[in-house]
């Protein structure tokens, strides 16, 4: 099984529509203070081993970085864990803020 991608209007028209949705950004704390998508839960990556009783398996989950590399990277490390219903959101958080919502800034 592999993690399927998710573009960020996407995952826009996915908050949307569902309720039991977790955005899970594995950015470093700087980064998530600086811009995030309200609501996220924030797991730095190096952490993510340790904390993965903090996700909510119950829920699709949008993992979130930058640009997407981190995020691949937790997310592929999610999926060998047992847990499924992954996305990662391909262009991270700038793609966001360039898609969706131009109020999160850009770094």
């Amino acid at each position: 099984m592999s993690v399927i991608q998710i573009s960020a209007k996407q995952l826009q028209e996915k908050i949307t529509k569902e309720t039991s949705l977790t955005l899970l950004d594995v950015r470093e704390a700087n980064e998530f203070k600086f811009a995030h998508i309200e609501g996220s839960l924030h797991i730095p990556l190096s952490q993510i081993p340790f904390r993965l009783q903090d996700i909510d398996i119950t829920k699709d989950c949008v993992v979130i970085c930058h640009h997407g590399m981190r995020s691949q990277q937790a997310a592929t490390f999610m999926l060998k864990a047992g847990l499924s219903n992954i996305y990662n959101l391909s262009g991270g958080i700038d793609a966001w803020s360039v898609d969706c919502d131009s109020t999160v800034s850009r770094y």
